[in-house]
């Protein structure tokens, strides 16, 4: 293969990176917790976008409860945006990253 071809290859792989990158504020991925007394919703770049608590357990005698369950929340939606982000990461390179000795992490870094 030559070497400035796949140097060129290289750099349209960290340019498509760098937009699907760009494009996870995009995605949203929920939580909930309590049996869907608290939900949280957040984003593809791991931010936490919405938390909604359930009007019946704002109670001030349930508020350690309650700290539990947004952590839950948080939690889940954190790790379901990570989910769809490393899907939508994939669908946008599959078939570019066939390169010897190429690794994923070393472009979004790069």
């Amino acid at each position: 293969m030559d070497m400035m071809k796949m140097l060129g290859n290289v750099k349209a792989i960290q340019a498509k990176l760098k937009d699907a990158q760009d494009q996870l504020g995009d995605i949203t991925a929920e939580g909930e917790a309590g049996g869907g007394m608290v939900k949280a919703v957040a984003n593809g770049k791991k931010q936490l976008l919405k938390v909604q608590i359930d009007k019946d357990i704002a109670k001030p005698e349930d508020v350690e409860m309650l700290e539990d369950l947004v952590v839950a929340a948080v939690n889940r939606a954190l790790e379901s945006a990570e989910e769809k982000s490393k899907a939508y990461i994939q669908q946008q390179t599959e078939g570019l990253l066939n390169i010897p000795g190429m690794d994923l992490g070393s472009l979004m870094n790069g």
